[in-house]
């Protein structure tokens, strides 16, 4: 057995001793998601001294958690013990501690519903061709979850509202995710608003969103593909402490517009009148324009409300997992935008298509590999990578001489032609350039070779006007003379220019 000292999981393997009859032999920490919660798979067996030769020992498996919110956590184990017996797919809570804070439960897997999703070319989304033997193909899977969904978001109220920890979906949710994306993503992004004309939108618009919204029953709230486990070809849910009353179509929408699955939008509006006849007839609007009216109303706010934590998670905490979903994000608002849900709130609209204009995401549809180069200024910080790769080389140019300390050049930008005669009379730059050109082409020839998207390349100096620019430049187009199939974009971040050579 691997001995470790951490307190949680010394309390973990307490649980796991105490429900099998034996100790584990690994317990082994999963990657962190979206939350702080701290997961391990935990495996054991009984070994025990037998003469027969046909004597296999017990093994057990299971999943543990070691929780950061103990409301999230009494949450999940008691809708989970009760949506267990009511027959949904849920895992089995094994054991507890006291305080709910760690707890032990059934192993599902390892296999998603988003892993095989991406593993499906997203132009035969609708073929039968499976995955595997044990899995349907994806658009009966689909199916079956949404179907999956719909029961479980019609299990008796009576059962189940005394074990949320939140109270039903009302005005004031709908406002804070509305301020949520304003504060997290319009604020960081800078773009410029009317407050108090916004907040008036916001108002209206989430008036609009919690009446006439159809059934409401068991709202999962982040009902997406990664919370979907795929066990035996059949989905399984995971991770609905968040759970309250709330519009059913809501969870429909979160799943089908989730940015990452990229599913196409007459797929989606298939799939969710599938959805819709789960349930009584008069649970959502009949004609066809109230319907699609409110499919759109809550794709708008489901789509604004990630982008919140897309902003807060990847542009303030600069999670790459988070950064990499905000393109396509930004491919949905677009998309609904152009249904005109959003005409009746014109201040609302309006920074929804600002932020559909932003140069940091507008290469996001390209194919094959795109080089960013840019400029800037050490005092302004670093350059943000918004690839979700982490960024790449950064190149310092504040060894060679400043032509920004004198008067007759602090006009002027590495772009013109008396900044650049006077860095190359002085030599320093060529070579400078020369070296940097030569540790990026290996590197940009590796990345053609391996299919990747996206390299960034970084010249800073004091002030991102001269020496910088002038590196910037002058790489960004040997590069694209080097290696012509490449896309090549010059970003002076401090001169603000942004362009495609």
């Amino acid at each position: 057995m691997q001995f470790i000292s951490d307190r949680d999981v010394d309390i973990l393997s307490g649980l796991f001793k105490e429900y099998f009859g034996f100790c584990p032999d690994s317990v082994v920490k999963l990657p962190l998601s979206g939350s702080n919660r701290k997961y391990f798979r935990i495996y054991g067996s009984a070994i025990e001294k037998s003469d027969d030769p046909n004597y296999m020992s017990e093994s057990a498996g299971c999943i543990g958690t070691v929780g950061d919110d103990a409301k999230e956590c009494r949450a999940f184990v008691n809708l989970g013990v009760l949506f267990r017996s009511q027959g949904i797919k849920v895992p089995d809570i094994y054991l507890r501690t006291s305080d709910y804070m760690n707890y032990i439960q059934e192993d599902l897997g390892k296999l998603s519903l988003m892993d095989v999703i991406l593993k499906y070319n997203r132009n035969c989304i609708a073929s039968d061709v499976s995955l595997s033997e044990n899995i349907p193909s994806l658009s009966e899977l689909i199916s079956e979850t949404l179907a999956g969904l719909a029961c479980m978001q019609q299990v008796n109220p009576d059962l189940w509202m005394d074990k949320t920890e939140y109270n039903p979906f009302c005005l004031r949710q709908a406002l804070w995710d509305l301020n949520y994306f304003k504060y997290e993503y319009l604020k960081p992004s800078a773009v410029v608003f009317d407050e108090e004309t916004l907040q008036d939108d916001f108002e209206s618009y989430a008036e609009s969103l919690c009446y006439d919204n159809g059934f409401n029953g068991f709202m999962f709230r982040d009902f997406q593909s990664r919370n979907v486990m795929i066990r035996d070809g059949e989905p399984w849910y995971i991770d609905f402490q968040g759970g309250r009353k709330g519009p059913a179509i809501y969870d429909a929408v979160s799943f089908l517009w989730q940015a990452k699955a990229d599913f196409k939008d007459n797929f989606r509006y298939e799939k969710i009148e599938e959805f819709m006849s789960h349930f009584p007839k008069g649970c959502f609007p009949e004609d066809n324009e109230s319907r699609r009216n409110l499919i759109n109303r809550f794709v708008l706010f489901r789509t604004l409300q990630v982008l919140g934590a897309y902003g807060f998670r990847g542009l303030v905490e600069k999670k790459s997992h988070f950064i990499e979903s905000i393109p396509q994000a930004l491919k949905n608002l677009r998309t609904v935008l152009k249904t005109g849900i959003a005409d009746s709130y014109p201040e609302l609209k309006r920074v929804c298509k600002k932020i559909c204009e932003d140069g940091r995401f507008s290469n996001s549809d390209h194919t094959g590999l795109t080089v960013t180069v840019i400029s800037f200024s050490y005092k302004k910080g670093y350059p943000e990578d918004f690839t979700g790769n982490g960024g790449g080389f950064m190149f310092d140019c504040r060894g060679m001489h400043n032509p920004g300390r004198y008067d007759e050049y602090k006009r002027f930008t590495g772009l013109d032609k008396p900044v650049k005669d006077f860095l190359e009379e002085r030599g320093e730059v060529s070579g400078f350039v020369s070296k940097a050109k030569e540790i990026v082409s290996q590197s940009v020839n590796t990345y053609l070779r391996r299919e990747f998207n996206d390299l960034q390349i970084g010249f800073g100096c004091t002030g991102g006007q001269h020496r910088s620019v002038y590196c910037a430049e002058k790489l960004a187009h040997e590069l694209k003379k080097d290696f012509p199939g490449i896309n090549v974009r010059i970003l002076h971040r401090e001169q603000k220019i942004d362009r495609i050579l």
